[in-house]
């Protein structure tokens, strides 16, 4: 709850993370742990860890022959905008891996698309529903490079949420719609979709899978 403060009732209803805190208390207390590790740490020691796990990242992808692709955040978004600013400075510093990330961050007091907008090696989302569309159309407005992910309870649905602002209606997401599977031996579906982490389409999230 405390760690997404762009977070709307729309999200938090369907939110996969709160989900798996719930059910796992392991999960929760390590989630927790990350937080109160970022939440007040100063601008130079945010650097210096965040660089430490993109260190520790390349070496294991490099080892398996794996791609360099990093997912900013699976649960939990930024804080705050010494954090975001943190991640850009790391994200510049490490050209040859490509960065994604989705963010509610987008809204009056939570704002870091400035910050984090038009970096070449990452592809930012703004994550949009019902409750926050009337700011991304105001983000979109002023960053048009930025990615769209609708969340909708159907993927018609996050179409005329996209076209209402965009001029295409973006991609549905494939594994979400079952297309694809979400692990495979030779990764996850992120990975072999390429949609969001190449930043090729806009993408559509169906709450109800359809």
């Amino acid at each position: 709850d405390y760690s997404c403060p762009g977070q709307t009732n729309a999200c938090k209803a369907v939110c996969y993370a709160g989900r798996l805190e719930k059910i796992f208390g392991g999960f929760r207390d390590v989630m927790t742990h990350n937080y109160n590790a970022v939440a007040n740490a100063s601008f130079t020691d945010l650097v210096f860890s965040l660089n430490a796990i993109v260190h520790e990242f390349r070496t294991k992808a490099n080892k398996r022959g794996a791609e360099l692709s990093f997912r900013i955040h699976h649960d939990g978004d930024f804080l705050n905008r010494s954090y975001a600013s943190a991640w850009a400075t790391v994200v510049r510093a490490n050209p040859d891996i490509q960065f994604w990330a989705y963010t509610r961050s987008f809204i009056p007091g939570a704002n870091v698309v400035d910050i984090l907008a038009d970096i070449p090696n990452l592809t930012l989302y703004l994550s949009v529903d019902i409750d926050n569309i009337e700011w991304a159309k105001v983000i979109v407005a002023e960053y048009p490079n930025v990615k769209v992910a609708t969340l909708t309870d159907t993927a018609d649905e996050g179409a005329e949420m996209m076209l209402s602002f965009r001029e295409r209606k973006g991609g549905a997401c494939p594994e979400v719609m079952g297309r694809i599977p979400l692990n495979t031996t030779e990764g996850g579906a992120c990975i072999s979709c390429q949609l969001c982490v190449k930043g090729k389409s806009d993408i559509r999230f169906a709450a109800k899978g359809k």
